[in-house]
């Protein structure tokens, strides 16, 4: 009996898996007449129903990537404005260039080495100076991190120059600076979207005194709670060799990974953010080369 409930179990799960065709009919991609003739040159050729969309010029290669990524439950959001993201946080958009590969390659070697062990699920990434793609990097690792089924929360803690209400294309009138002087709660977290477990603390209206708030035990309150709440927070930091922003949210999270950038990053400047993180007990648990 057990067996043949399996049985039965699977083949009920099978008949609703949708169909790339489906999918694409559902978006409003095709037309039910369209899908049938696709499906019956696909036929006729011994082709997939992508690649025969593709070869009869009724779909682009972007509308295939969106289905598929539908059919087997992978988000991938749409780019560009007034509704997606920006064009930079490649992961959320494009999953199969190579650069969301190596993401993926950070993310697992994360995931199986620091954050299993780790005493605290909070990262900040910090690098030496601006231009090094620290908050692309901050965003797309929070995104493959929550494609991964992982409830993240990225909070733009960069209350001098912020970005990430940009990259996902958020509200910044509340954020981070109004939480940390007691004129705004929970409501400042913000969800990308309904089916994607990441979520957004934007920096806020910008303070003119980042530091001060930084240091308050307020913060360190605040990061505990969200970090009961969450499988996963990534801290976006300040450049490191600009103010002492960046160590102190490092020492918050105790954990920190170090962005560089070829041909840019100054290596003396790089020695002396690691010291600068070492003295404040911060465990730097790796090192990322940006090229992107």
């Amino acid at each position: 009996m057990a067996a043949v409930e399996v049985t039965d179990m699977f083949a009920r799960g099978q008949e609703r898996r949708l169909t790339v065709g489906a999918i694409l009919v559902e978006a409003g991609k095709l037309s039910p007449s369209d899908a049938d003739e696709i499906q019956k040159y696909a036929t006729k050729k011994g082709m997939r129903f992508g690649d025969a969309a593709l070869h009869m010029n009724r779909l682009c290669a972007d509308d295939i990537q969106l289905a598929l990524t539908k059919q087997y439950k992978y988000m991938v959001l749409p780019r560009g404005h007034p509704s997606g993201v920006s064009e930079a946080v490649v992961a959320a958009y494009n999953p199969s260039s190579e650069v969301v590969e190596q993401l993926r390659t950070v993310r697992s070697r994360l995931a199986v080495g620091w954050l299993k062990s780790a005493e605290r699920n909070v990262l900040a990434v910090t690098s030496p100076g601006r231009g090094e793609g620290r908050s692309w990097f901050a965003a797309n690792l929070a995104t493959v991190f929550a494609q991964a089924g992982v409830r993240t929360l990225l909070i733009d803690a960069d209350m001098r120059h912020p970005q990430q209400h940009r990259l996902f294309n958020l509200s910044s009138d509340v954020g981070l600076s109004w939480l940390l002087t007691g004129r705004a709660g929970k409501e400042i977290v913000q969800r990308v979207h309904p089916d994607l477990r990441l979520f957004v603390v934007p920096a806020g209206v910008l303070p003119p005194n980042p530091q001060e708030l930084l240091i308050r035990d307020v913060f360190g309150v605040v990061l505990r709670c969200f970090a009961d709440q969450y499988d996963l927070v990534v801290l976006d930091t300040p450049a490191a060799a600009d103010t002492a922003d960046a160590e102190i949210l490092a020492a918050r999270a105790g954990a920190a990974i170090m962005l560089t950038r070829r041909n840019h990053t100054s290596h003396r400047r790089l020695l002396a953010s690691m010291e600068c993180l070492t003295r404040s007990g911060v465990q730097v648990i790796g090192s990322v080369l940006n090229e992107y």
